[in-house]
């Protein structure tokens, strides 16, 4: 295994996380934001009013992209076993 192949390994490890996670990210902070406005708007300070609609969208969000995310793992665990069947 030589420089390049594990630069590449590795910049697929981060393209997989950013694709298993980012959903959820995005979809936490839009909520985030919308809650956070809503609350400057109507002066309403309170620190746990943003938990429950977070955690709500992020599991509505992780059922539905679950599959995609679950796919894109899978790719990335057999292209990373077939590396080391071939050894690299």
């Amino acid at each position: 295994m030589n420089e390049a192949d594990a630069l590449d390994m590795m910049r697929d490890a981060v393209w997989a996380i950013i694709v298993g996670a980012g959903p959820a990210v995005v979809a936490a902070m839009a909520i985030g934001l919308i809650i956070a406005l809503m609350q400057a708007l109507t002066q309403v300070q309170e620190a746990t009013l943003t938990f429950v609609p977070k955690i709500v969208v992020i599991l509505i969000v992780m059922a539905t992209t679950g599959a995609f995310t679950g796919a894109h793992i899978f790719a990335f665990t057999e292209r990373v076993y077939g590396r080391i069947e071939r050894g690299f």
